[in-house]
């Protein structure tokens, strides 16, 4: 029995303003007629579209899916489960309420991370930890706040003893990438990836022969296209401030699951280096 996928439509939404106008029309048409589309073959629905067949299979590839059909599959696994689209961030306004506050920021971290669940491709997450665990150097790239995601990544993989260094400016990666080799990953975290120091960075890493893994928001960006493994938050807020927030806590939860299995991977030698850091700075901590 093939398992029920999902994420179709959220993928839609999350990737909207970077399809192509041919694309971002047939992907308007799908939104506003989710049910439909599930039963159309794809010669309809781009008569419905007014669009061209080879439209359709772009799109479906820009979404990260292996065909129309796989398409088909996700909206129909959220139609199953009542996952059409809507909008469910919540604004922060100036005259809310200390209790507004609390209960919208809270949803809007539980959205954020459960929309990155409909467009984290388990197979990408699968490559990428056993990429970056057999990797021989790792260099994690951020800038601004996604350099405070690339700080806790760092600090996750030193404390199971993998090798790592971490740059939050061009200088720094460019440095990073200058010296890596194949058989090295460079791990690049962009929310918008749009990072233009990161761009640079990232391909003298990867014309060094570094394998690079990316994290961005889903949908296409020059960030997500230089990498060899793709992966993606969704947020779906329209305000800027709330963006920063949000997306934060689910780029932290990606990075949650890859440090997990990273050290499964290395399970007892894992254990036995936390411990060792542990004990480390306990001895440290009294001495100071």
């Amino acid at each position: 029995m093939l398992p029920m996928l999902k994420g179709g439509l959220m993928s839609i939404e999350a990737a909207m303003a970077s399809l192509k106008p041919s694309e971002r029309k047939v992907a308007q048409y799908i939104l506003e007629h989710p049910q439909e589309v599930i039963s159309l073959s794809v010669q309809k629905l781009a008569e419905f579209a007014c669009v061209s067949e080879a439209t359709i299979i772009r799109l479906s590839r820009s979404l990260h899916c292996k065909g129309y059909l796989e398409l088909k599959m996700r909206i129909a696994g959220d139609l199953s489960q009542s996952l059409l689209p809507t909008e469910t961030y919540q604004e922060i306004n100036a005259n809310s309420s200390i209790g507004e506050i609390i209960k919208s920021v809270t949803n809007n971290n539980i959205v954020s991370i459960q929309d990155t669940l409909t467009v984290l491709s388990p197979e990408s997450v699968e490559k990428a930890i056993q990429t970056l665990s057999r990797a021989r150097k790792i260099g994690v790239f951020g800038v601004g706040a996604s350099g405070i995601i690339a700080e806790d990544f760092k600090q996750k993989l030193t404390r199971i003893n993998r090798w790592c260094e971490i740059g939050t400016g061009f200088d720094a990666q460019a440095t990073i990438a200058a010296n890596l080799l194949p058989g090295d990953v460079v791990f690049g975290i962009s929310y918008t990836g749009q990072t233009e120091d990161m761009i640079r960075s990232l391909e003298v890493a990867k014309n060094n022969g570094a394998a690079v893994i990316t994290l961005t928001r889903f949908g296409s960006n020059p960030v997500a296209d230089l990498a060899d493994i793709q992966l993606f938050t969704s947020t779906l807020e329209k305000s800027i401030r709330s963006g920063a927030m949000s997306s934060r806590i689910a780029q932290l939860n990606v990075i949650d699951i890859l440090y997990v299995g990273i050290a499964g991977c290395h399970y007892e030698a894992s254990v036995t280096s936390l411990e060792m850091t542990r004990q480390a700075v306990q001895v440290g901590k009294r001495n100071g």
